[in-house]
């Protein structure tokens, strides 16, 4: 397909969308090398570590890694639906989730290699729920927008994605994180990376919350569909959460397993109430209520 025009010299770039606003954020904050990271006193720690607390490092790291990867792998067809609708500030601030989520991919496999002495297959820690989200769901959806464009694939793919793999899991995987290395004052250059890449993840979530809701406001027969998916994905998310504390009979560094499942739900609850209110917006109410909330850096 031939271009008939270009935005840059028909129209100029609307800096006052809500991605372009991300956009700069994205250029000033998500400029991170992951090789740049000391990971020295990581290490020190990492040996003073009991077996069931190396294990615990270990499934969340083996979560986390395999789902940036996955991202990594499957982003694409998102970026190539916007490109093609000729949604070029939108595009533009998606060309930073392809190298972010790779960057992610590249942190997590390097604090594997070079601190946690890791098992050769990390696989094991993938349960069915895990599995049925990563290995299916989330393929499907992003890759079914090769040959579906349609609002009703967008809202799947960007639910999935942005509302439940980095809004549910990836914020609750964190929490994890921080709530048992913090506390104990571990692992300063996992805290780091992971205080980095959280940042990178708002800025998606912030994305996602526009895009579904500019659908949802274009396209209000497609709320069924979206709350469906959502309280679809739900279940299998709170389903991984349980999967990890279930492989313990004493949970390492004192988590608590209802803390996790109530931050996990609060989580999707902030956004599905966001997304609810979109059904009965403007295309400028949408713009207008997501770039306070990305100046306000509640994504």
């Amino acid at each position: 397909m031939s271009h008939t025009s270009f935005a840059t010299t028909t129209r100029g770039l609307n800096r006052d969308l809500p991605p372009m606003r991300l956009y700069e954020k994205a250029k000033k904050l998500g400029i991170w090398n992951p090789s740049d990271i000391d990971f020295s006193k990581d290490k020190q720690d990492w040996a003073t570590f009991k077996d069931d607390e190396k294990d615990l490092v270990w499934l969340l790291l083996a979560l986390f890694v395999a789902g940036e990867e996955a991202v990594t792998l499957d982003l694409l067809p998102l970026i190539e639906v916007i490109a093609r609708e000729g949604r070029i500030e939108e595009e533009m601030f998606l060309t930073t989730f392809l190298f972010e989520e790779a960057k992610h991919t590249d942190f997590f496999r390097r604090f594997l290699d070079e601190v946690c002495d890791a098992p050769v297959d990390l696989s094991r820690f993938h349960t069915d729920n895990y599995k049925t989200i990563f290995y299916e769901a989330l393929p499907e959806a992003l890759l079914n927008l090769k040959s579906d464009p349609s609002p009703a694939a967008q809202i799947r793919a960007s639910v999935t994605y942005n509302m439940v793999v980095e809004g549910v899991l990836a914020e609750t995987g964190y929490h994890a994180f921080f709530t048992m290395l913090e506390r104990n004052d571990l692992m300063p250059g996992l805290r780091k990376g992971i205080s980095l890449l959280k940042q990178d993840e708002s800025r998606h979530i912030a994305y996602g919350v526009f895009l579904l809701s500019r659908l949802i406001a274009e396209n209000p027969q497609e709320w069924e569909n979206l709350e469906m998916y959502m309280n679809t994905l739900l279940p299998l998310a709170i389903g991984v959460i349980g999967d990890a504390f279930a492989r313990y009979e004493v949970v390492p560094f004192g988590l608590v397993e209802d803390d996790f499942v109530a931050y996990a739900m609060t989580q999707f609850s902030k956004r599905f109430e966001r997304l609810e209110k979109a059904k009965g917006q403007s295309l400028d109410e949408v713009n207008r209520i997501t770039k306070q909330i990305i100046e306000s850096g509640d994504s």
